[in-house]
């Protein structure tokens, strides 16, 4: 089943974070990840929430989703991200349609 890495990022240091965005699209493919969302508009439609930068990688399954958060090489890469934002993530198995 797929699983989703949905992230909220508040970049704090843009400068600094387009090392994270230059590099962590290698680590998402090697794992088997694509991007589905990748920052854009959002628009509020109900509720008080406000994200700053928005994404989602869908993986096709969570042990690999996992694998990636797991990586050794990519957690020098994520230090960039954490460096230079404020960030929520969750990771989240999608629906089989039972």
């Amino acid at each position: 089943m797929n699983a989703y890495l949905v992230v909220d990022i508040d970049v704090t240091d843009p400068e600094q974070y387009q090392g994270y965005v230059k590099k962590a699209p290698a680590f998402v493919e090697k794992h088997g990840g694509k991007y589905i969302v990748r920052g854009g508009d959002t628009k509020l439609v109900e509720g008080d929430w406000h994200p700053g930068r928005f994404v989602v990688v869908e993986f096709p399954s969570r042990e690999r989703a996992q694998a990636f958060l797991d990586d050794s090489e990519y957690q020098a890469v994520a230090d960039i991200r954490r460096a230079s934002t404020s960030s929520n993530m969750i990771l989240v198995e999608g629906f089989d349609g039972i």
